[in-house]
C-alpha cells in the first residue's frame, strides 16, 4: 500500500514538472528544457519564460542605462522566427545609442543531457535601418524545437527625453516580465500605462543621492518596479486600429528638466504654448493665411453662388477634382500652398490646407483638425505631443451645421471623412480662442440595402430583378471599382457569384463622388433540384461569408469605425405552378444593452415567399465586454445565411 501512494505521489509530480516552467528567474532549468507545451495557450508557437528590464541614469555620463534579459522557450517549428534578435538603436546629430556585452546561448536536451551553444560575436551584425535608426542583429544557433534561448545585453543612450519604454505584451504569450526604473528628480516624466492587462507589482521608492552635480549638489531618485505574470499574446484581428493603441506598455515622455543650477526647462508644452508655436510655424499657421485665390480657376458661378453650402460644395469638388494626393500624409506642408496650385499633386496637409483657404476666402467659417489614423495611434490627451499627429483635415461651420472635410479622395461626399481617418478624435486649431479636443465621427449610417423581386418559371429558372442600394462606406469601394473599369465590375460580379448569370446591370449614380451608390441587376439561376424537390437558398448576396471573430477573447475594443446596417428583403413569386414544403425558421436576438439587432422573417403569402432579413449595429465602437456577444451574434447571422434553404415541389 505504501508502494502504491508513493508510486501515485511521484508519477503526480513527475506529471506536475513536465508541465511547469521556471519563470522566477533568468536561469534555465530542467523543466524549462523538458517541457513542450504551454497549456494555457495550445496555440502558441514560442513562449516567454522570463523577461527583465532596469533603467536607470549614469550618474558619471549622465546617459540612461538600460539592461535587458529573456529567456525564451521555442515551441514549434513556427516559432523559429522568434530566435531572430533585433535591436534598434536611435541617432540624431551625431549622438547615437549604443549596444554593449552581447551575451546569447541556446541550450537543447539531447538524449537527456544539456548541449550549450553559445552565439560567437561574428554572428553580430550591424546594419543601417533608415535615417534615425541602426539594426543591431542576430539569430540564435542550433535552434530546435524545444530550444530554450536566453540573451542579453546593455544598451547606453544619451537622449534623456527617450526614456525607455516597456512592452509587457507581444505576439507570443509571456509568463513573467518585469521592469524597473530609476529616475533622478531633476527629471519628471509624463509616465502611460497603455492596454487593459492588470499589473502585477506596481511598487514606487526612493534611492538617497543617486545623481550629483557638482559643487556639493546632489538629486534622490524615484524607483519603480512593474510586474505582469501570465501575459496572453496579442493576437490582430479585424475590426482595430493599430495594435500600439492596445498592447500593454508603459511609455514616457520628458515633461521638466530641472538643472542643478536652478533653471527649468519645460519640455512638455501646454496646448496655450502649442498653439502659439503652430500659428507662428511657417509650414502650418502661416500657410493658413495664404490668399490663394487668384492661383486658381473656380467657376463664378460658384464663388457668387448665395447659398453658402451650395457654394462650399463647389469649391469642394473642384479642390477634389483638381488636385491628387501625393499620399503623404503629416500635418506640414513640404512645399507651399501657392505651389500645390502649380503643382496639382501635394501631401494631406498641402491639399487640404489650400481646401481651408479656399473656402475662408469665400465666407465660409473654417478651421484646421490635426488628428491621427486609425494606423497610427490615438494621440494623447493629457498633454500636447505634436509629433502624434500625422494628418490634417478640415471643420467647416454652414447654418449651424459641422462639417468634417477631406479633399485627398474624389469619392467622398461632402462632409465624409476617408475610413483611415475614423480613429475618435482630433484637435480643432484655432488661434484666437484656443485650440479644443473635438469628436470624429460619422453622422450617418453606412447601409446596404438589397431588394430582390424574382420568380420561378416552369422551366424551374428563377429569374428577375435585383435592385442594390450602398451608402458611405460600403459604397466606396464599389464605386472605385465601377468607376474604374465598368465592364471588370460586371465580370467581376459574375466570377463571385458563379451560380447567378447577370443578364443586364445599370446604375442611377452618375457622380464619383454621390454618397449612395445605386444598382441594378437583371438576374437568372437554376436552383438546385434532387428527386421532387428544388432547393433555393435566398440569399443571392452574403452580407457576410464568415464570422470575423475567431479569438477565445479579445483584449481590445471592437472598431468598426462607423455604424452601419444591412436589409435584405426578398420576394419570390411560385406563379401558382409550385408549393412550398419547406421554409426556414423565423429568428430574433440582440446585444446586450439594445446596442445591435437581427430580424429574419420567412413567410409565403399569396403563392409568394418573403424573406425579411435585417442587422444593424448601433455603435461605431464595442468595448471589449462585448466580445463573446458579437461572436454569437455574427456566429448566427451567418448560419441564417448560409443554412436558410427554402424547398419547393411543382404542384
Amino acid at each position: 500500500m505504501r508502494l502504491l501512494i508513493l508510486l501515485t505521489f511521484l508519477l503526480t509530480f513527475s506529471s506536475y514538472a513536465q508541465d511547469s516552467f521556471s519563470s522566477e528567474d533568468y536561469n534555465v532549468s530542467r523543466n524549462d528544457l523538458e517541457t513542450n507545451i504551454f497549456k494555457k495557450d495550445t496555440t502558441a508557437n514560442a513562449l516567454v519564460i522570463y523577461e527583465y528590464g532596469n533603467s536607470y541614469i549614469n550618474k558619471n555620463t549622465f546617459f540612461l542605462n538600460f539592461e535587458y534579459k529573456q529567456k525564451l522557450k521555442i515551441l514549434k517549428r513556427d516559432g523559429f522566427e522568434k530566435a531572430t534578435i533585433k535591436i534598434y538603436l536611435y541617432n540624431s546629430n551625431k549622438k547615437k545609442e549604443k549596444v554593449t556585452d552581447i551575451y546569447a546561448e541556446t541550450q537543447n536536451l539531447v538524449d537527456g543531457k544539456v548541449v550549450r551553444t553559445k552565439l560567437n560575436k561574428d554572428q553580430i551584425f550591424t546594419e543601417r535601418y533608415n535615417a534615425n535608426y541602426t539594426l543591431v542583429k542576430f539569430t540564435m544557433p542550433n535552434v530546435q524545437e524545444g530550444s530554450v534561448i536566453t540573451y542579453r545585453y546593455e544598451m547606453e543612450s544619451p537622449f534623456i527625453y527617450k526614456y525607455k519604454g516597456w512592452e509587457f505584451q507581444d505576439d507570443i504569450p509571456k509568463i513573467h516580465s518585469e521592469y524597473h526604473t530609476s529616475i533622478p528628480a531633476i527629471y519628471e516624466y509624463n509616465i502611460k500605462l497603455v492596454g487593459q492587462l492588470p499589473l502585477s507589482k506596481n511598487e514606487t521608492g526612493r534611492k538617497n543621492r543617486c545623481v550629483e552635480g557638482g559643487n556639493g549638489t546632489y538629486a534622490d531618485c524615484f524607483t519603480a518596479d512593474y510586474v505582469m505574470n501570465n501575459i496572453p499574446a496579442f493576437v490582430e484581428e479585424d475590426y482595430m486600429t493599430t495594435r500600439d493603441n492596445y498592447l500593454s506598455k508603459i511609455d514616457y515622455e520628458l515633461r521638466i528638466i530641472r538643472y542643478f543650477d536652478g533653471t527649468v526647462d519645460n519640455i512638455t508644452k501646454t496646448w496655450e504654448t502649442a498653439d502659439k508655436e503652430l500659428k507662428t510655424d511657417e509650414n502650418i499657421g502661416r500657410q493658413l493665411n495664404k490668399n490663394v485665390a487668384s492661383n486658381v480657376s473656380i467657376a463664378d458661378s460658384i464663388l457668387s453662388e448665395p447659398n453658402l453650402l451650395k457654394r462650399a460644395k463647389g469649391i469642394y469638388k473642384y479642390v477634389q477634382n483638381n488636385f491628387t494626393w501625393n499620399e503623404r500624409y503629416g500635418i506640414y506642408n513640404e512645399s507651399s500652398v501657392k505651389e500645390l496650385t502649380r503643382e496639382k499633386s501635394g501631401s494631406v496637409a498641402e491639399i487640404n490646407i489650400l481646401l481651408h483657404n479656399l473656402l475662408e476666402e469665400y465666407d465660409i467659417e473654417v478651421s484646421p483638425v490635426l488628428m491621427s489614423t486609425r494606423g497610427n495611434g490615438l494621440p494623447t490627451k493629457i498633454y500636447p505631443v505634436i509629433s502624434d499627429f500625422n494628418y490634417l483635415i478640415v471643420q467647416a461651420k454652414i447654418n449651424n451645421k459641422t462639417y468634417l472635410l477631406d479633399a485627398t479622395d474624389e469619392y467622398l461626399s461632402f462632409g465624409e471623412l476617408p475610413f483611415r481617418c475614423l480613429n475618435q478624435y482630433g484637435r480643432k486649431l484655432d488661434f484666437k480662442k484656443g485650440s479644443e479636443w473635438i469628436d470624429i465621427a460619422p453622422k450617418k449610417v453606412s447601409t446596404i440595402v438589397y431588394k430582390a423581386e424574382l420568380s420561378v418559371n416552369e422551366d424551374e429558372l428563377i429569374e428577375g430583378q435585383l435592385h442594390a442600394s450602398s451608402s458611405g462606406y460600403h459604397a466606396i469601394p464599389l464605386k472605385k471599382a465601377y468607376f474604374s473599369n465598368k465592364q471588370d465590375y460586371v465580370n467581376y460580379f459574375n466570377e463571385k457569384n458563379s451560380n447567378v448569370e447577370v443578364i443586364d446591370h445599370s446604375t442611377k449614380t452618375k457622380e464619383k463622388s454621390d454618397f449612395i451608390f445605386d444598382e441594378n441587376f437583371e438576374i437568372e439561376y437554376l436552383p438546385e433540384t434532387v428527386g421532387d424537390n428544388i432547393y433555393i437558398n435566398p440569399f443571392i448576396f452574403n452580407f457576410f461569408k464568415e464570422n470575423p471573430f475567431k479569438l477565445q477573447e479579445r483584449t481590445y475594443p471592437i472598431d468598426f469605425g462607423y455604424k452601419d446596417a444591412y436589409l435584405y428583403n426578398l420576394t419570390l413569386d411560385l406563379n401558382d405552378l409550385y408549393e412550398v414544403v419547406e421554409m426556414p425558421e423565423s429568428k430574433t436576438f440582440n446585444l446586450p444593452n439594445n446596442t445591435g439587432q437581427v430580424n429574419f422573417i420567412s413567410k409565403t403569402e399569396n403563392n409568394q415567399v418573403k424573406i425579411y432579413l435585417k442587422i444593424n449595429f448601433s455603435k461605431a465602437i464595442y468595448e471589449q465586454e462585448y466580445y463573446s456577444y458579437l461572436k454569437d451574434f455574427m456566429s448566427n447571422v451567418v448560419d441564417i445565411q448560409n443554412n436558410s434553404l427554402i424547398v419547393i415541389k411543382k404542384k
